[in-house]
């Protein structure tokens, strides 16, 4: 069979972005592969390898993309890393840009003038390669690609949003089609089902499924869990401790884990203990916190930008003690409902809502209120582009800054150093953020989160690119976390499975109608 990437004693140029091992790997035409590993595993390393971001010594890796008209690497092989699911946040942006909409230059191009630009630049791409009727070919099947893409992932109502205002699971799917409509031969995701709600995971399962088996379209997905593999999937590669193990089938892979037991992680009674003996603050001394009280009072409140309806006369009250999962699909409004909870959008001084048992806008300051709030979202990761050691990561929760400003006293320093333990990252602590993994770097989030022992937790898809194991540490840290008087939880995520089982009541947004 012939190879679309071959690989034989792959060994990078750079000492830094060397496996354990030369790399060898054959992906034959009509191979759909799966990557799966752990968190800094090596997953990632491996992709960049494929890819040819990573130069190996002596003559490389070896592509035959044939039948494509195109032959450069760059035209044939695209790929989407984990971070773009968040978007491509650049020095101007920052944590609570998408809800202040003035911020939002004019002159910004809307999604639908960026997907139109990139659907001109890959024309333009091959005008200079293709002629004549390869051309022309060429032409009729990416416009029916792109047409195909606009009606599966709903692109219309989206065109006329800024990427800014997108939610992390409509950015996800502006993504996906502004890759695809350049019809590679070889498409690269990155956790590919990460912030999409159920129908729309299966939406893109199937779109996948449907362009593997139509075109000559192969499939290279970087997944941490093996519940993410899709069924198109024919091979698997796994990769651990930065080692390569053989490719092998999907049925050969299955039967494995079939064979595995579950072993799911225990949290270490240590660091339970950690957190149930942590002293509870005196909140009845506390500003802006009544105690026993309402967390949260949502009265008919309504969002609106540019005459678009984002929150349609949503009532919702959280009382202390309680623990909510927050749900609904894509672009039902949850992470604008969790920004006005968490004081970060500016409609709240309009809309009737009380946080803390407090009208908000009655001469309270966001940081009297973030005081009590420990959070993390798809947002936040987006904007934490911050070259700091892990444990400064953690410390600007203690202030709730997006980087650490303030020195903090030996005694918050431990008190980071015991949030990092209980996550089983310590010894990331004087790693660079900008240099670890995204599941350790949400880790990291995590336990920024954690870090102040807030009052509430507010938890927008906590567990965005966590591994099982990490995943299954980080529910039980919150289980625990939970058991003590006065902490109220609010949480978001698109899987069943990781809701907790602390949690109490569910709100379900709907998606307001156009």
């Amino acid at each position: 069979m012939k190879s679309t990437v071959s690989i034989v004693n792959g060994i990078t140029r750079h000492p830094e972005h060397r496996m354990a091992q030369p790399v060898q790997l054959q992906i034959g035409r009509g191979e759909q592969i799966a990557i799966i590993g752990d968190n800094a595993a090596g997953k990632s390393r491996l992709v960049d390898i494929i890819t040819g971001r990573y130069p190996l010594l002596g003559d490389g890796v070896a592509y035959d993309f044939s039948p494509s008209p195109l032959q450069r690497a760059s035209d044939n092989i695209r790929r989407i890393a984990f971070s773009d699911a968040y978007g491509e946040a650049d020095s101007t942006y920052y944590l609570q840009q998408r809800w202040n909409q003035h911020d939002i230059d004019p002159s910004t191009p809307t999604a639908g003038a960026l997907l139109q630009a990139a659907w001109e630049a890959a024309d333009r791409n091959i005008s200079q390669q293709l002629q004549g009727d390869e051309l022309l070919q060429e032409r009729q099947r990416r416009a029916a690609l792109r047409q195909t893409l606009y009606d599966i992932f709903g692109i219309e109502p989206l065109e006329n949003k800024y990427i800014i205002s997108l939610s992390s699971g409509e950015l996800r799917k502006f993504q996906l089609t502004r890759t695809l409509m350049a019809a590679p031969r070889m498409l690269v995701l990155d956790n590919p089902f990460v912030g999409l709600d159920a129908a729309t995971r299966q939406q893109l399962r199937e779109l996948l499924s449907r362009m593997v088996a139509d075109t000559d379209l192969q499939v290279v997905i970087e997944v941490s869990r093996e519940t993410d593999v899709p069924d198109f999937i024919t091979h698997v590669v796994v990769v651990k401790d930065l080692s390569v193990a053989a490719k092998i089938t999907i049925s050969e892979f299955r039967s494995q884990c079939a064979a595995q037991p579950d072993d799911v992680p225990t949290l270490a009674a240590s660091r339970r203990e950690a957190i149930l003996s942590l002293p509870s603050r005196d909140l009845a001394t506390t500003p802006l916190y009544t105690c026993g009280g309402n967390i949260v009072d949502c009265d008919d409140v309504t969002i609106s930008y540019g005459g678009r309806t984002i929150l349609d006369h949503v009532n919702w009250h959280v009382r202390e003690g309680q623990r909510w999962a927050l749900t609904g699909p894509n672009g039902a409004g949850k992470s604008t409902l969790l920004s006005l909870v968490c004081a970060d959008n500016p409609q709240a001084y309009a809309t009737p809502l009380r946080l803390f048992g407090h009208q908000r806008g009655t001469g309270e300051s966001i940081w009297e209120i973030k005081r009590h709030i420990g959070y993390v979202s798809p947002e936040m990761h987006r904007a934490y582009r911050k070259e700091l050691p892990a444990i400064d990561i953690v410390a600007s929760g203690l202030s709730d800054s997006m980087g650490l400003y303030h020195r903090p006293t030996q005694q918050q320093r431990e008190a980071c150093m015991m949030w990092m333990d209980i996550f089983g990252i310590s010894h990331l602590a004087q790693r660079n953020f900008m240099q670890l993994s995204s599941g350790e770097q949400r880790m990291c989030l995590l336990a920024r989160a954690f870090v102040k022992d807030p009052e509430l937790l507010v938890l927008d898809e906590p567990m965005h690119g966590l591994d099982n194991h990490n995943r299954a540490i980080a529910g039980q840290i919150i289980e625990t976390f939970c058991q003590r008087a006065n902490k109220t939880l609010i949480m978001v995520t698109h899987y069943a499975d990781e809701i907790p089982q602390c949690v109490t009541h569910r709100y379900e947004l709907a998606k307001p109608a156009a």
